[in-house]
Order: structure tokens, then sequence, then C-alpha cells
């Protein structure tokens, strides 16, 4: 089985910095796999709570060199919730990657564990007669402080459904959970670990270095 680890975040990292940089990122010093996987940025402002600036992964096993480049970028650039993650940004920013598994069918909505357990839902909106999905990464609900009722109704929200959210409906979910490893690092620690392994610090084209 294949952990979330320190080289993924590393190429999470070089691969946005190489964007800025119109660049080709190192090669990854990670093997090859297949993993559904998550890459979520987020940013710290004035020594507060980090706070999310992306998130976007695949539930579908990927090879994961290709996946971790491809949501690396599409994390930070084009999460439709946030606007872009810009160069200067970077030295303020962390990185989770998370690798997905134990996907398994729940019994019903309340079938999980707050902290364990990641969840997707799958249901009808009544409304629309259409299909909505929607998942949160396991540290979510925790992190928030909800109880599995709030985190249900607020992924009900995120799938796009704006009606009444009655029990009744909450009982037609289709519920999957899954648990995953996860590894965050800050830009800081990449810099270091960078200065280490390479011999010099990442530099972003047209980027003063700010005094982090």
């Amino acid at each position: 089985m294949v952990s979330a680890n320190r080289e993924m975040v590393v190429y999470c990292f070089d691969t946005l910095v190489a964007h800025y940089n119109s660049e080709e990122a190192p090669p990854p010093a990670f093997d090859e796999g297949q993993h559904p996987l998550f890459v979520t940025w987020k940013k710290v402002v004035n020594g507060g709570e980090p706070r999310l600036r992306g998130c976007i992964g695949t539930l579908e096993a990927r090879c994961i060199i290709n996946g971790f480049r491809d949501y690396a970028l599409t994390s930070a650039l084009r999460d439709r919730r946030f606007p872009p993650i810009q160069a200067k940004e970077l030295p303020y920013l962390e990185c989770t990657v998370s690798i997905l598994t134990n996907y398994e069918t729940a019994r019903n909505y309340l079938d999980w564990e707050v902290g364990k357990h990641g969840i997707i839902i799958e249901f009808t909106d009544p409304d629309y007669n259409t299909r909505r999905s929607a998942t949160y990464l396991p540290e979510v609900a925790a992190h928030e402080g909800w109880t599995k009722i709030e985190a249900i109704d607020s992924l009900m929200r995120k799938a796009g459904y704006s009606g009444t959210i009655s029990e009744q409906l909450r009982k037609r979910i289709q519920l999957t959970r899954y648990q995953s490893t996860l590894y965050t690092m800050q830009y800081s620690d990449y810099v270091a670990y960078v200065k280490t392994t390479r011999g010099v610090a990442p530099t972003i084209n047209g980027a003063k270095p700010g005094n982090h």
C-alpha cells in the first residue's frame, strides 16, 4: 500500500513553482502507482489558522505522478471557489497530499466515523430529478467540528442542492466511506528540503524573495 509522503508534497510545490517559471518540474522522487488522490492548498495569513485556497482531486484510481502534477495545478489555479493562487502567495502556502484507500459502501448516511472516514454522497435532487454527488476528505468534518448530520447537510449543499433538506431525503443518500493517508508541508519546509537535497533554494522568476 502506498502512503502519502514528503516527496509527493515536494513534487506538488515543484510543479507549482515550475508553472510560475514556465519550466518543467524536476522528476518526482517517488514510485509510480495507481491511486485516488487529492491535493489541498491552504494559506496562512498573519500566523492564523490556515485557510483553504484550493482542493481538487479524483476519487478514481489514477497514475499518481501525472495525478499529482495535474491536481497540484488544478487545485491551485482552477478551483472555482477561489481566485487562482499567485506566485507572491507561495511563502504563505502549505500543501497536503491525500491518497485514498479502503472504499466501503455504507449501510446508511450515518454509517461512518467523524475524523476516520471521508465520505462520498450520491442522491437524486427531487426538485430537478438529477443525480448529485460530492465528497469531503476525512479531516474536513473533524476540522469544522461538525456532527455527522451537519457534515451530510453541508455536503448536500456542496453537491449543488438548494432545496429543503429533510430526514426523508437524507435517508435516500447512497454513501461511500473511505480512509486516507496524508502528508502536509509548509513552503518554508519545502525550501529547506530543496536546499538540502539540491544545494540551491527554489526561485521564482520575477518574484522578490520574501522575508518569511
